[in-house]
């Protein structure tokens, strides 16, 4: 079973992590966090990578609801969303918040794990509209 849900786009790299920065602004998310893997590993370890950023992003609303339900929540947030180049496709991946809550196996996170999953499908959906998709 999978634990992301993906789009796989042709397009230029900046312009879809821009569309999809604003595309989770849409939804209520905000990025909390931009990691240049690319640049971090080169820095870091002098290694060579492909163009790759992990954005850290969080619905104050649902992550408060969550969090009052389930304070260990916290230790899953923010909900990833990744952009990265693969061959000559761009590929926008964000984590599936119904698996990721069922760690907690917390019930009452299950009604926020599916609208948090929801949101992230408008995400995709958005940014695949914006670009050329390519098939799996």
């Amino acid at each position: 079973m999978g634990y992301t849900n993906s789009v796989r786009l042709r397009g230029n790299f900046d312009e879809v992590v821009s569309a999809t920065i604003d595309a989770l602004d849409q939804e209520g998310f905000g990025v909390l966090c931009d990691i240049d893997v690319q640049e971090t590993f080169a820095r870091k370890l002098d290694a060579e990578f492909q163009r790759y950023r992990i954005l850290g992003a969080c619905n104050p609303e649902l992550a408060h609801e969550g969090m009052t339900e389930e304070p260990e929540l916290g230790a899953l947030l923010p909900c990833n969303v990744v952009v990265y180049e693969m061959d000559e496709e761009v590929v926008v991946r964000a984590v599936d918040p119904e698996q990721l809550v069922g760690v907690a196996d917390t019930p009452a996170l299950d009604v926020i794990a599916s609208e948090v999953h929801d949101r992230f499908a408008r995400v995709l959906r958005t940014v695949g509209q914006k670009f050329e998709s390519v098939e799996a």
